[in-house]
C-alpha cells in the first residue's frame, strides 16, 4: 500500500528540515497520478507539512511545468490568500516556469505586485516576486516603469539581501 504524503511530509518535526520531501518528490515523478494527492497536501493543517508539499509540488514543476498547468486556475481560488511565506515564493517561482494564459498571467501579476508594493513582505517572498517581475518584463508582459517603482520599495526593506537584490535588478534594468 503507498504511504500517505501527508504522513511523509509530518517527518522532521516543526524545524526548517525539508524531512521526506525528496522522496515525495521522486514518487510525484515516477507516478504523475499522485500530484493530485500532493497539491492537497498543501492545505494541511500543519505549517511544516504546507511548506514541505508546496516546496515538493515547485520542484515538480521544475521537472514537468506541464504537469503543473491544470493547477494554475486554482491557484487564484485556493493559494493566492495565502499569508504562508512558503507557499508565497514557491508561487512566484512557479509562476515564471509554466506557460499561462493571458488572464493567468494578468492575476499572477496582479498578485505579484501586491507582495511588492510594501516593505511589510518576507525577504524571500520579495527576493522570487521581483525576479518573476523581471521575468515578465523581459517578456514583455509587465512595463519596466512598474517594475522599477516596485523595486524602489524593495531598497527599503529590513533584509540587508533585499536591498542588495533590489540594487543589482534596478541596475541591470538601467542598462
Amino acid at each position: 500500500m503507498n504511504e500517505k504524503f501527508r504522513e511523509m511530509l509530518t517527518v522532521g518535526g516543526e524545524s526548517n528540515s525539508l524531512g521526506r520531501t525528496t522522496e515525495v518528490i521522486e514518487l510525484v515523478l515516477s507516478d504523475q497520478s499522485r500530484l493530485d494527492e500532493l497539491y492537497g497536501c498543501i492545505f494541511n493543517e500543519g505549517a511544516w507539512v504546507r511548506m514541505r508539499a508546496v516546496d515538493a509540488f515547485e520542484k515538480v514543476c521544475r521537472e514537468h511545468p506541464d504537469w503543473i498547468l491544470s493547477y494554475i486556475d486554482r491557484f487564484a481560488d485556493d493559494l493566492l490568500t495565502s499569508a504562508q511565506p512558503s507557499i508565497q515564493w514557491h508561487l512566484a517561482q512557479i509562476y515564471r516556469q509554466v506557460e499561462l494564459t493571458d488572464e493567468q498571467k494578468k492575476i499572477a501579476i496582479s498578485w505579484l505586485m501586491d507582495r511588492l508594493s510594501t516593505t511589510d513582505v518576507d525577504w524571500i517572498v520579495s527576493a522570487n516576486t521581483m525576479d518573476t517581475l523581471v521575468y515578465f518584463t523581459k517578456d514583455g508582459s509587465f512595463p519596466k516603469a512598474e517594475l522599477t517603482t516596485l523595486i524602489k520599495i524593495q531598497q527599503l526593506h529590513k533584509s540587508k539581501s533585499v536591498v542588495k537584490r533590489a540594487d543589482r535588478l534596478l541596475t541591470e534594468l538601467s542598462t
